[in-house]
């Protein structure tokens, strides 16, 4: 179209093979129809490539916008003949799923409960219960949940509510629905759904209520994954239990289900609990001396932010401090709970107060008054009354709203 429009203006100005007026250039006509032919080449070129991927993935996802619908297209490609089959279908919500799509990850899955409900498994009852709740909200993935028949209500689908509880921080709603979890004795529970439970207490700061959720997990005879570790390593270090600290590294190095790596790492991280030969050797901290170890497998920042403030290494907390506000994901209360509480402990008040200022400053957090009471609280409960003092009288200098400190 663009070519015939190029050609009609030009064909004005010829008459007979001679050209009319004294302004027309060859050398631009010749640049400008090149131009265009690059264009209509192009077009040409993505629309083969288009046809040569005309399967139903590609037919989905060049389904841009929400409102259009999936469902179209599935009908329309079994009526032109065409086949589908489950795990196709999985395979296409997962990836729409991991593009944050998930209204059309959500019809997929309807589409596969409708047309494929024998073959559906617990683990796509359990993908429809999230993406319900990302969909449309908690309240219409609870009922879907509890208009499921008895035999869909399995730990993979009663996990997924209760991580759609844990991501929205519905506490009450979490402890009701893990109170009836722990009494079903004709389901096998693993450590994913104690997890869920253990997150959503460190996210709300009530950090007092993981080692009940532990003891659950023994009582059970769950066997603890490394996230639970990892979990519990962390509520220990919040409240500076460093006791605890080490009797959990005791447990994880004779649990039998990590592997060598992971066992040489907290042999390594307790000779320095013990030794407190940490501060003198920060080229070989355990993180820079077990690299075998994937980042998904080592503890927590703030375990290892309480582990050096234990023993001396402004340092290093300064550098892990700095690591963690480098990085794009969003800080939690508890990291600067964590932080505070170290500063604190070293006695560097001037710290404090700038990571008080930071808080504030904070775009992702408001400022949590409360969690700065529980810290003047523990403080005072451990026999720390002068730092709880000190910190208490900047708080109230930085006009943060602290009640008056009790005598």
């Amino acid at each position: 179209m663009a070519t015939r429009s190029l050609f009609h203006s030009l064909r004005c100005r010829f008459t007979n093979g001679v050209v009319i007026g004294n302004n027309f250039e060859p050398s631009r006509f010749s640049k400008l129809y090149s131009a265009d032919a690059a264009i209509g080449g192009s077009l040409v070129e993505e629309s083969l490539k288009s046809e040569e991927k005309d399967d139903l993935r590609s037919r989905i996802f060049r389904l841009r916008l929400p409102k259009r619908s999936v469902t179209t297209v599935l009908e329309k490609w079994i009526g032109e003949g065409n086949q589908i089959t489950v795990n196709e279908l999985r395979d296409i919500s997962r990836e729409l799923r991991k593009t944050r799509r998930f209204k059309h990850a959500l019809e997929v899955t309807e589409w596969m409960v409708q047309y494929e409900e024998t073959n559906i498994s617990d683990a796509d009852y359990a993908s429809r219960i999230d993406l319900i709740s990302k969909v449309f909200g908690i309240d219409a993935a609870e009922r879907y949940f509890e208009g499921l028949h008895l035999a869909s209500k399995t730990p993979e689908t009663y996990t997924s509510l209760l991580h759609a509880y844990a991501g929205s921080k519905q506490t009450e709603r979490a402890e009701a629905l893990f109170n009836r979890i722990i009494e079903i004795d004709d389901l096998s529970f693993g450590a994913i759904t104690y997890n869920e439970m253990m997150t959503l207490y460190m996210s709300v700061g009530q950090v007092e209520k993981v080692p009940e959720v532990i003891e659950m997990l023994k009582r059970k005879k769950v066997s603890p994954d490394i996230y639970t570790y990892n979990l519990w390593l962390s509520s220990c270090a919040a409240t500076f239990n460093i006791d605890e600290l080490r009797k959990i590294l005791e447990e994880m190095r004779n649990d039998a289900s990590f592997n060598e790596g992971w066992a040489r790492y907290t042999d390594l991280t307790s000779i320095y609990v013990k030794s407190s030969r940490l501060a003198n050797a920060e080229s070989t901290s355990p993180v820079e001396a077990e690299k075998s170890i994937s980042q998904r497998e080592w503890v927590t920042y703030d375990f290892l932010m309480i582990l050096h403030t234990g023993l001396g290494n402004k340092d290093m907390i300064d550098q892990i401090w700095k690591s963690l506000r480098d990085t794009n994901q969003k800080l939690s209360s508890r990291s600067y709970i964590c932080v505070l509480s170290s500063y604190l402990m070293l006695g560097q008040v001037w710290d404090v107060a700038k990571v008080i200022d930071q808080w504030k400053e904070s775009k992702t957090n408001e400022f949590d008054i409360s969690a700065c009471s529980r810290i003047v609280n523990a403080f005072r409960d451990v026999g720390l009354k002068e730092k709880a003092k000190d910190f208490h009288l900047l708080l109230a200098l930085k006009k943060c709203g602290l009640p008056n400190e009790e005598s």
